[in-house]
């Protein structure tokens, strides 16, 4: 691993880990291992963030192709700065006690739609055609994934679009070497799925989403300013 690799893959994976631990998708993880097979959630979690990683890299690698080099460069520091500055106020506003991310996921995933199509007239003939309609209603992934796995990719996957960790993996691959943040964000990535599978949700509620919170906008800042003074010199 030549030195810009490293760099990459080095800053990736705090960056993730910092982001990652205690957030959104770290709580879907760590809810749907309490309630379903483990090993089905874990994959579909794993699938999901190194998917998204992976295109996030793959983004970032390609916007100096895209855009002039130096441009793309302010972009990112403007960027690192934004979130240092936008993480650092949110945990000053958050509560040290309060798993607010945490009671929301849950309660988004108690308030989705339950599987009733196994329900059906009593009876032989109703059997039947209970099993005709689930059989109908039943959705085409499901024929080569298990429901579990595609709930956990899906809500994994729609977490992660779009957030700061994501935009960050973009900025940062525009910046350094692609290959270096891939493998840092999904070493990252697996570290805190499997922690938050394992945990469940007694590990979740115990972190501090303030400290984390706090921890991730020094990093973003530190990387802010890195990324400015290169410019200089």
């Amino acid at each position: 691993m030549n030195l810009p690799m490293f760099q990459g893959f080095g800053k990736s994976l705090m960056m993730t880990v910092l982001s990652e631990v205690g957030d959104r998708t770290f709580c879907v993880a760590a809810i749907l291992a309490m309630r379903h097979p483990w090993s089905s959630v874990l994959c579909g979690c794993l699938s999901s963030v190194i998917l998204t990683t992976t295109l996030s890299a793959v983004i970032g690698w390609a916007a100096p192709n895209l855009i002039p080099r130096e441009l793309a460069h302010h972009i990112t520091t403007l960027l690192f700065f934004g979130f240092g500055l936008w993480s650092l106020w949110e945990a000053y506003n958050e509560d040290d006690d309060d798993n607010e991310e945490l009671e929301q996921v849950e309660k988004e995933l108690d308030a989705a739609p339950k599987d009733t199509t196994g329900k059906g007239p009593k009876g032989k003939e109703g059997s039947k055609v209970a099993e005709d309609l689930k059989k109908q209603r039943k959705p085409f992934l499901t024929n080569f994934f298990s429901p579990v796995f595609i709930e956990a990719f899906s809500v994994t996957f729609f977490g992660e679009w779009g957030d700061k960790s994501q935009l960050a993996t973009i900025g940062l691959a525009a910046d350094e070497n692609a290959i270096g943040v891939i493998l840092g964000g999904i070493l990252a990535q697996v570290l805190c799925t499997v922690a938050a599978v394992a945990g469940g949700k007694s590990l979740a509620s115990k972190i501090s989403e303030r400290l984390v919170t706090m921890a991730s906008g020094v990093l973003f800042l530190i990387f802010g300013v890195q990324s400015f003074l290169s410019t200089m010199y």
